[in-house]
């Protein structure tokens, strides 16, 4: 009986030995693979968790330059946060305080600079359509009118459409292309919410201009 089973045993091990020699490989590097992934996995989110934290810190620091207002400082800082975070969401919002710091120093051109690098760089579609809008505004203040319009020219994210029409119609009537401006204040107020401060204020510019955007609601309430 002993026999038996010690030959039942042999033939196990003999079947077992023959599996691995025929499969034992491509396991063996299946088991890497799953591993080295998991390994590697489990590394990259511990480096995402370590860029976020730096980069938290180094926000912090342009933060805290900006309330101090020196521009050198801020600079370095912003380059430093550009060049080793600049994928992260602490350097595109750090780029609008900049930014803004810059054109409160009598810095437009750095401003711009700052804004430019947000519209070109940033993977964020909201972050762009502000930079592109606060850059827009920056050259209406310079008059450099159809530069402006450039910017606005480039692609926003829809829900951005009734501010951009807003401002392409300030363009437009700073340039004296009434028709024109009217069009886009149209637009902003078909695309903007109702009962909006901002969609009032559009309202206001047309009816500046001489158009009731709301004709019909006008005439049903003024109706016997």
């Amino acid at each position: 009986m002993a026999n038996q089973l010690d030959l039942e045993e042999q033939e196990q091990l003999d079947q077992l030995k023959h599996f691995w020699k025929q499969y034992g490989n491509p396991i063996t590097w299946l088991l890497i693979a799953v591993l080295g992934s998991y390994a590697g996995w489990n590394g990259y989110q511990y480096w995402q968790r370590q860029q976020a934290a730096q980069a938290a810190a180094l926000y912090d620091e342009v933060e805290r330059l900006v309330k101090t207002g020196d521009l050198a400082k801020i600079e370095r800082a912003f380059a430093d946060m550009k060049d080793k975070f600049g994928a992260t969401a602490y350097a595109q919002q750090a780029g609008f305080l900049v930014a803004s710091q810059y054109l409160e120093s009598g810095k437009p051109e750095a401003a711009k600079e700052a804004l430019n690098w947000l519209s070109e760089k940033s993977g964020d579609r909201g972050y762009q359509a502000v930079a592109r809008l606060r850059l827009a505004g920056i050259l209406a203040d310079a008059k450099a009118y159809d530069d402006a319009l450039k910017q606005l020219g480039l692609e926003f994210a829809p829900q951005f459409d009734g501010l951009v029409a807003d401002r392409k119609g300030d363009l437009l009537m700073l340039q004296g292309k009434k028709d024109q401006a009217r069009a886009e204040y149209e637009k902003a107020y078909r695309s903007l919410e109702p009962r909006t401060d901002y969609r009032r204020l559009v309202e206001v510019k047309l009816n500046a201009l001489g158009v009731d955007p709301q004709p019909e609601a006008t005439s049903v309430k003024g109706a016997p």
